[in-house]
């Protein structure tokens, strides 16, 4: 059974006047040749720059190549890269070729990779830029066709440079019509086995189309691209906006190249997570402490050049759209950021609606909101405070699982996100709690875990938090520090004074919020939540059950201790 055969529904009705990929590929392969497509980093130092003619060559041999095994059309091809030019060359070859692409992870464990291949039934596989292939490659099928990038690691399939010396390119233009299934992306699986989210080219098309108008980029924008391709926020913004407009994307080559590679592209759009703003600010205020940076930035004069100097330093000087997606930041990060002059945007979406629900406009957002619904999208809150959502680019459904399908998709056309909010006077929407992530305490009483960790994130010394209480009289937060202040840990006495200072800030959360709410104590990690060590998903965000899990027998002793901040031994 291929791809197309499973189909369980079509989305919402594509516009025909908007080009699809593919057409918009044709366009910039014709029109502008010679132009600077994608800047790619190699290990050596030196970057390899290819122009949209270099792109085009490239892809039309590579889909000659896939063409010729004659795949059922609507054959599932697997991508399994760290970003990279070929993960995006090899997406349009998959296209051009008729087929539909299914992009895994770069920090997937073996048995998840090997879930997804064989669920979505791949038929070949492209190996890139890959940590620690060694303890992945047994999730590879062995009787499944591999082909490997030139920054893969060692393995012994066909190389893509030489399959292009030995492969024509395809003269002709393929078309995919809008209805024709173009991707599945397997969510992050924060709460177990990953999903895969069926999406049409109409939907990428209304995604990135209404995208560019939002946020009126064009063929003179730059970005960075480091944050996983194979997530949905990355691909909208880096890969399908940069083919529908032209403009160059420049990529990081490892996390220790990762400041000098955003120097070096200069984006004029910037996408991050929260952590990574986090991150930054973090590594301003090592250099400049707080009280130091306020007193600076009340200098008339002096404050422009300082500013200008943290963003130069950055490599965000000239960046005129920031966005912040893919979990909650808190609002006095953005806050924050505004005193340097610069406006973070927030936006929300779902792999379900291929990230395209809401975002901040320029000069009109409101700390703690996500923004106003986007172009085409309908916006209501049910009864009981979850969010739903209508938009041109939803979903298809979940490959081959039409219950679960049926879970989300409400027969009006809705999407049941499980997010709870609320909309102000201006339609912003303010994002309260995940629905699923709700706990009742042993009282009876509920508590939404996203907003009182956005209270305790506010705290530069604090990089990670997960609220967790089922079932106990009150809740607890566990809390991953910043490396500074882990190092501050280390001598006896700073501890001690981190210990108080944290509590006090206990307390200032805990005026904040509601009594059934408020934190009976801190108990400080002694371990680093990370993607590779599974606490974090792709994306950095924590998966809460697995640390609900992995701390529950513990919770009871935390609780009865007469220490409201407790450090794990």
């Amino acid at each position: 059974m291929t791809a197309i055969e499973a189909l369980t529904r079509s989305s919402s009705p594509a516009h025909e006047s908007i080009p699809l990929p593919l057409q918009r590929f044709y366009y910039w392969e014709k029109t502008t040749p010679y132009r600077l497509y994608m800047n790619q980093p190699m290990s050596d130092g030196h970057a390899v720059e290819y122009t949209w003619k270099r792109v085009g060559n490239e892809v039309r041999r590579m889909a000659t190549y896939l063409k010729s095994f004659n795949f059922a059309p609507g054959s599932c091809v697997a991508l399994w890269s760290k970003n990279c030019a070929h993960w995006v060359m090899a997406d349009l070859a998959i296209w051009m070729a008729g087929y539909v692409s299914v992009p895994l992870y770069p920090t997937l464990t073996a048995e998840t990779a090997n879930q997804i291949l064989l669920h979505s039934e791949a038929k070949l596989l492209f190996v890139g830029k890959l940590d620690g292939w060694d303890s992945m490659k047994s999730g590879v099928p062995s009787d499944l066709p591999c082909v490997s990038f030139p920054l893969s690691p060692q393995n012994d399939f066909p190389t893509w440079d030489d399959l292009l010396k030995k492969n024509e390119p395809l003269r002709e233009n393929p078309i995919r019509t809008a209805e024709e299934l173009a991707t599945i992306i397997y969510t992050s699986g924060t709460t177990g086995m990953p999903k895969g989210v069926m999406h049409n080219f109409g939907s990428l098309a209304a995604a990135t189309s209404h995208a560019s108008d939002i946020y009126q980029i064009s063929s003179r924008d730059r970005v960075l691209s480091y944050l996983p391709l194979s997530h949905v926020a990355e691909r909208l913004c880096m890969e399908l906006a940069s083919i529908y407009q032209g403009f160059t994307i420049y990529f990081a080559d490892s996390l220790d190249t990762f400041a000098r590679d955003l120097r070096v592209a200069k984006p004029t759009l910037f996408f991050a997570v929260p952590r990574i703003w986090t991150k930054f600010q973090m590594a301003i205020l090592e250099k400049i402490p707080q009280n130091r940076l306020d007193f600076l930035l009340k200098i008339p004069g002096l404050a422009y050049v300082i500013r200008k100097k943290i963003l130069t330093n950055l490599g965000l000087a000239d960046a005129r759209i920031c966005i912040s997606g893919a979990a909650p930041i808190s609002a006095s990060l953005i806050e924050w950021y505004d005193q340097l002059g610069l406006e973070i945007s927030e936006a929300y979406g779902m792999t379900e609606n291929f990230a395209y629900s809401h975002s901040s406009r320029k000069g009109m957002g409101r700390a703690g909101y996500v923004g106003q619904s986007n172009p085409g999208v309908v916006t209501k809150i049910s009864e009981d405070g979850e969010i739903l959502v209508h938009s041109p680019c939803t979903m298809m459904g979940y490959y081959k699982e039409p219950e679960k399908t049926a879970e989300v998709l409400m027969l009006d056309g809705f999407l049941r996100t499980g997010d709870k909010g609320e909309i102000d006077a201006q339609g912003r929407l303010k994002i309260t709690g995940r629905a699923k992530e709700i706990f009742k305490t042993s009282k009876g009483k509920y508590v939404a875990p996203a907003p009182i960790e956005g209270y305790l994130l506010a705290n530069t010394k604090i990089e990670q938090a997960c609220v967790m209480g089922e079932g106990m009289p009150q809740p607890i937060a566990l809390l991953m520090l910043s490396d500074a202040a882990l190092k501050e840990a280390e001598d006896p006495y700073k501890k001690a004074k981190l210990t108080q200072d944290l509590e006090a800030w206990r307390k200032d959360v805990n005026e904040k919020i509601d009594a059934h709410e408020r934190l009976k104590t801190l108990i400080i990690v002694n371990e680093a939540w990370t993607v590779e060590n599974n606490i974090m998903t792709p994306t950095l965000k924590i998966k809460r059950n697995l640390l609900e899990a992995r701390y529950h027998v513990r919770a009871e002793t935390w609780f009865t201790s007469k220490q409201s901040v407790v450090w794990e031994e």
